[in-house]
């Protein structure tokens, strides 16, 4: 099959509101060592791009410029030294950036096959999500059967994921969100407790069943203080964002004195082996779980790639429930 020489993408103009984001088109690229060409199906909106476009947040030193971190969609060429991958797979990857195009280079080992059970729409929602909370709450928070964790922001793409997975695995899962039917929905996905923050403390319900084992947190700001005090004895505190803002004063004796730990990441800067190690990880103890139904993406609603901004505009509602996610082929 011969491949077009120019593609659809969406540019960001500057850095600013939705509208700034424009579709246009560019020279298709190729695959270099190591690397995927992938025809895209479908690209997952997350939290991170909306903060590039605002000029919040900067991607790391080599990775593209452009929006979109994940997307699914079928191999269209291939470079040298990569094995185990064929043109016309179908697969859904992990992207340092680019996702916002008919087509985006992918390093092979970032690249996971479709789970049995799952279409291109679904698989497009998993990498950025499945990727970030497994690395954090159980590569390095370590969550075991019978923990409880507390999982903030529940009905986010990150939050549905994470109460799935650790629901999966034999947790007892406890989240906040900001609204009835919210929690609601958190409920339906395995939590066994949602706490509506605008009109309960997470701080007082936790304390009542012992605290929280593991806390996974994006808000950060005067969350810090309250997480740290909803956390049972030998507690992680997981941070992978801080929408509230990532400074606060902290007194660090029940750091000591309860054996708490405090940790997290960001997925975007790690190195391609270190995701790639991820990505072994999630084939061996995620992909079977996809394919059995334990866990699936929830998607909120579906955009053409054009209308990129307009999905931009409606996750700075903050309604959506799961994933937005948008169209790009058929």
């Amino acid at each position: 099959m011969t491949l077009p020489n120019q593609m659809r993408i969406i540019e960001m103009t500057s850095h600013g509101a939705p509208d700034v984001l424009t579709p246009t088109t560019t020279p298709m690229p190729t695959p270099e060592y190591g690397q995927v060409l992938i025809e895209i199906a479908y690209a997952g909106v997350n939290r991170p791009d909306v903060l590039q476009r605002a000029g919040l947040y900067h991607p790391p030193k080599g990775a593209s410029p452009r929006l979109g971190l994940e997307c699914a969609g079928r191999i269209a060429a291939i470079g040298d030294g990569v094995f185990g991958l064929a043109i016309g797979d179908l697969v859904c990857a992990l992207l340092p950036g680019g996702g916002y195009a008919a087509y985006a280079i992918a390093p092979a080992s970032h690249c996971l096959p479709i789970p049995d059970g799952c279409d291109l729409k679904q698989a497009a929602c998993l990498p950025e999500t499945v990727f970030t909370v497994w690395s954090n709450v159980f590569m390095r928070a370590e969550l075991k059967a019978g923990e409880r964790i507390l999982i903030h922001g529940g009905s986010s793409g990150i939050g549905t994921t994470a109460i799935q997975l650790a629901r999966s695995f034999g947790a007892r899962v406890f989240t906040t969100a900001g609204s009835d039917e919210k929690c609601k929905a958190c409920i339906a996905l395995g939590a066994e407790h949602a706490i509506n923050y605008r009109t309960d403390d997470f701080q007082d319900i936790m304390k009542d069943v012992g605290g929280a084992h593991v806390i996974l947190d994006m808000v950060g700001g005067s969350y810090i203080e309250r997480n740290i005090n909803t956390l049972a004895d030998d507690g992680r505190l997981i941070q992978i964002a801080f929408l509230e803002g990532p400074k606060t004063t902290l007194n660090m004796m029940q750091m000591m004195t309860r054996r708490l730990t405090l940790t997290g990441s960001t997925l975007r800067p790690q190195s391609d082996i270190a995701k790639a190690e991820i990505a072994k990880s999630l084939r061996i103890h995620v992909w079977p779980r996809i394919a059995s139904g334990q866990i699936l993406p929830v998607i909120d609603r579906e955009f053409p790639l054009e209308q990129a901004a307009k999905a931009h505009a409606y996750m700075e509602t903050n309604a959506h429930i799961g994933k937005i996610v948008l169209r790009v082929a058929g």
